[in-house]
């Protein structure tokens, strides 16, 4: 009865790891689809205004601004072009590290509060526990270890090896400052804020304190920023995204583990991916302004 019982869990947990592999496969056709449909209804938009003359009309009134505040237009018209780097494309990442550094200070806020945040990670931790087969302890260990610091070390000095190799040094420096800035930033939150972990319950267990977690916050900034480099010389856009959609998915496997394994809570990794997030996009931005001199010195 005992060996049934196990291998009924076992067929229970290899189910239940189809099931979510079949859930993601089914996410790609969803996400693949609403994106098509966002962006061809934004260019039915934008051809249409294009027909009724907003623009021209909306270029008179800026040059009538320049003319009365040219220092003040001239260093909007600076922050906002989409021709140059330092423009337009800066300023978005510029405003999305600011909103995640502002979603970091707020969740890091309620946790240090322990309000509602203290309730809801007790209440994902106890929901999973039904969940907790031996088979899908055993794939999410192996998962979660694509998060360690030992592999994201390792899968970057590979990575650093093919960038020398194929002649793409100026992306070397942007993966370290990912990684580097990824990790201490982690771990100085951790043992500044000494938030204890949760109950270890299938065997696998970590010794440091709690907040944030470290595999979501490098898995984000790591496999991230290496997604970058494969999708930004790519012009078929449905390359670029398979690679976009998978890491995500990659990404977001490693942060679930933590929480499938009772190492971490849900507002650990929550908060490792908002500093991830962070840490990719200073990699991002810091890779294209390099990029752009080696190009502008080249010439």
């Amino acid at each position: 009865m005992h060996v049934l019982n196990e291998l009924a869990a076992r067929l229970s947990g290899a189910a239940s790891l189809l099931l979510l592999l079949g859930l993601f496969i089914l996410l790609r056709f969803i996400v693949l689809y609403v994106g098509q449909l966002l962006w061809e209804t934004t260019r039915r938009v934008y051809n249409r205004l294009s027909k009724g003359g907003i623009w021209e009309r909306t270029e008179g009134f800026l040059d009538e601004l320049r003319q009365r505040y040219p220092r003040f237009m001239g260093f909007l018209d600076a922050r906002f072009t989409p021709r140059r780097f330092s423009g337009l494309p800066l300023t978005l990442l510029f405003l999305a590290a600011a909103y995640i550094a502002g979603l970091s200070l707020e969740l890091l806020d309620e946790v240090l509060e322990a309000n509602e945040i203290v309730v809801m990670d007790q209440a994902v931790n106890q929901a999973l526990a039904a969940w907790r087969s031996p088979t899908a302890v055993l794939v999410f260990t192996w998962i979660t270890n694509l998060g360690s610091t030992e592999t994201l070390t390792a899968v970057s000095i590979v990575s650093t090896g093919f960038l020398f190799a194929h002649r793409r040094v100026v992306y070397v420096l942007p993966l370290w400052l990912c990684i580097a800035g990824s990790q201490l930033t982690t771990w100085a939150g951790k043992y500044a804020i000494a938030k204890p972990r949760p109950e270890f319950l299938v065997g696998v267990e970590a010794f440091s304190p709690s907040f944030p977690s470290a595999h979501a916050t490098g898995a984000a900034a790591v496999y991230g920023f290496i997604a970058y480099i494969l999708i930004r010389d790519l012009t078929n856009s449905t390359r670029r995204f398979e690679i976009g959609y998978w890491t995500a998915v990659l990404v977001l496997l490693v942060t679930f583990s933590r929480v499938f394994l009772s190492v971490h809570f849900l507002s650990d990794v929550t908060a490792g991916l908002i500093v991830g997030g962070f840490w990719l996009l200073v990699g991002v931005a810091t890779a294209e302004l390099l990029a752009r001199r080696e190009h502008s010195s080249s010439k």
